[in-house]
C-alpha cells in the first residue's frame, strides 16, 4: 500500500493467544499437543518470543461448558489456573509479555492484585491483566454467588475493582521503601502500603504486602464489545481485544474507541486496539485456501454445527440431519436455556432476524446446516502466502482498522512456529516489526508511558521498541 510521506510507518505489534479448547483449536488433529501439560505452554511461549512478539495471552475459563445438561464436546479439559501458568513461563522467557484474562466478578480486589504485583516482580515488569466481566448464574455457582450480581452492574463492579486494585498497586511508593537486600526485607515509613476503599462493591482498609512492582502495576486489556465495554476501555485500559478484524469493521471500531479517549483525559496513542485474528498459510495462496477449508471442516463437525445452531433456535435440534437442510421452525422466545453455560458463544439479540437471515443465505448458495455454520463461524482472518499475509497485516495496521494483532493458531502448541517462520521476516523487511526487543518491560514493547502513582502517566510515553 501508499502511505504519505509525511506519515511515518506504524510500527506492528504482534502477540500470540494459546487458545484452550474450542471452536478454533483443532485438538483432533495428529499434531496438536496436550492442553494440560507445562511443555505445551512452554513450546508456545518460546516461538512467540523467538519471534520478538509483545506477548502471550491465556484465557481463563472458570466452568466447563455445558449444553443440555452435558460437557460441551469441544470442551472436555478445561484449563490449568492462569496465574500458575504464566508464573512458570516467567521462568522460561526473558522479554515475552505474560496477559492473563482474571475475572472481576468472582474475585477480590486484594487477592488479584497480590498476585499481578507478584507476577510483575518475578517476571521483571512483564504482567498484563484482561479485565472480564461475567453475569451468569452458571458460573457463579461455582463461587456460591449465583446470580447475586445484576447483568447490569458487571461493569459497574468491574469499574471499581480495577480502581481499588489501582489503589492497592498505588499504596507503595518508591520513594517510601529502604531495602535492605542482605535480610531479603522492605523497610517503608508508615504510609508504605497503607490504603482504605469504601465504594458500592468494596469496603477494604488494611495494608498491601507487595511493594511497587517494576512497572507500578501490570498492563491493562479489555475485551468487551458493547457500548459499556468500550466506554470502560476508554476510561481505564491500556488496550482492548477486538474481534473486527477486516478493513471496514476494524476502521470503524478503532475510529469509535480512539474518539472516546478525549473525553476521559487520554490522549489517541494511550490505547492500543488489537483484534483477534486466525490464519492459515500456504506456498501459494492457492494451496492456503484449499487448506483453509478443510480446517474448517475440521472446526465445525456435524455435531458441532448442530449444537452452535440451537444457541440460535434455543431448541433441541438433535434430531436434524447436520448436512440437511435449517430449521422450518422459528427460535423459540425468551431467555437462552439450551446453550446455558455455553460460555464464548456471544448472545444473539435478535433470533428472528438471525434466523431469517440465514435461511436467505442457505438458500441463495445451497448450504446445508454444517455449510452453513461454517461459512459463518469457521472464517480464518488471513489467509494465503507468507507475503499475502504480511502484505494484508501491514495493509490493515497502516489504514488504522488495528495497532496489531493477536494471532490464535487452529493447533497448539506448534501452530505458531510456521508464522514465526515465514510471516514475521517479511514484516522486518519492510520496517514494520522490530527485529529485537529493545525494553525489558511489556510497557516498552507496547509503546505505553509507565503510570505513575495515583494513575497518572508520565508526560513522556516510551517509543515503541
Amino acid at each position: 500500500m501508499s502511505t504519505s510521506p509525511d506519515k511515518p510507518l506504524k510500527q506492528i505489534h504482534l502477540a500470540a493467544h494459546f487458545p484452550g479448547v474450542n471452536n478454533t483449536t483443532v485438538w483432533s488433529d495428529p499434531r496438536a499437543g496436550s492442553h494440560i501439560e507445562f511443555s505445551s505452554f512452554a513450546h508456545f511461549a518460546r516461538t512467540a518470543e523467538r519471534a520478538k512478539f509483545d506477548f502471550l495471552f491465556l484465557a481463563e475459563g472458570l466452568r466447563l461448558r455445558e449444553q443440555g445438561g452435558k460437557i460441551y464436546d469441544l470442551d472436555v479439559v478445561g484449563r490449568p489456573d492462569t496465574l500458575t501458568v504464566l508464573s512458570a513461563l516467567a521462568a522460561v522467557t526473558e522479554r515475552l509479555g505474560l496477559t492473563g484474562t482474571i475475572n472481576s466478578t468472582f474475585n477480590e480486589p486484594f487477592e488479584v492484585a497480590r498476585q499481578f504485583a507478584s507476577l510483575d516482580h518475578l517476571s521483571g515488569g512483564r504482567a498484563a491483566w484482561n479485565v472480564v466481566t461475567s453475569w451468569d448464574s452458571f458460573t457463579g455457582e461455582n463461587f456460591r454467588r449465583g446470580g447475586f450480581l445484576p447483568r447490569e452492574e458487571r461493569y459497574s463492579r468491574a469499574k471499581e475493582f480495577l480502581t481499588t486494585a489501582t489503589e492497592l498497586f498505588d499504596s507503595w511508593r518508591g520513594d517510601e521503601i529502604v531495602a535492605d537486600q542482605a535480610a531479603g526485607t522492605f523497610l517503608g515509613d508508615a504510609r508504605a502500603g497503607a490504603f482504605v476503599h469504601q465504594g458500592q462493591h468494596f469496603d477494604i482498609a488494611g495494608r498491601f504486602d507487595v511493594p511497587r512492582s517494576p512497572q507500578g502495576r501490570p498492563v491493562i486489556f479489555q475485551a468487551g464489545d458493547s457500548d459499556e465495554g468500550r466506554e470502560f476501555a476508554a476510561s481505564s485500559a491500556d488496550a482492548i481485544f477486538s474481534r473486527h478484524d477486516t478493513l471496514d469493521a476494524g476502521r470503524e471500531f478503532y475510529s469509535d474507541v480512539k474518539g472516546r479517549l478525549a473525553r476521559h483525559g487520554r490522549a489517541h496513542d494511550q490505547l492500543l486496539v488489537l483484534p483477534a485474528a486466525t490464519f492459515v498459510l500456504g506456498d501459494s495462496d492457492a494451496e492456503a485456501q484449499e487448506l483453509a477449508l478443510e480446517v474448517r471442516r475440521q472446526q465445525v463437525s456435524g455435531q458441532t454445527a448442530i449444537k452452535y445452531l440451537e444457541h440460535v433456535w434455543n431448541r433441541d435440534l438433535s434430531g436434524y440431519d447436520p448436512d440437511g437442510p435449517l430449521p422450518d421452525i422459528d427460535p423459540a422466545p425468551g431467555e437462552n436455556t439450551v446453550a446455558r453455560g455455553r460460555a464464548g458463544v456471544r448472545m444473539v439479540r435478535d433470533p428472528l432476524a438471525v434466523a431469517k437471515q440465514w435461511r436467505e443465505r442457505a438458500q441463495a448458495q445451497n448450504l446445508s446446516i454444517r455449510e452453513l455454520v461454517i461459512e459463518t463461524t469457521g472464517r480464518q482472518s488471513f489467509i494465503g502466502s507468507p507475503a499475502t499475509v504480511a502484505g494484508t497485516i501491514n495493509t490493515l495496521v497502516q489504514s488504522d482498522a488495528a495497532d496489531g494483532f493477536i494471532l490464535v493458531p487452529h493447533l497448539t502448541p506448534g501452530g505458531l512456529d510456521p508464522f514465526a517462520d515465514t510471516v514475521v521476516p517479511l514484516l522486518q523487511e519492510r520496517g514494520v516489526f522490530r527485529h529485537d526487543y529493545t525494553g525489558t518491560t511489556l510497557l516498552d514493547h507496547l509503546g505505553l508511558a509507565e503510570p505513575a502513582p495515583g494513575g497518572a502517566e508520565r508526560e513522556t510515553a516510551r517509543g515503541t521498541s
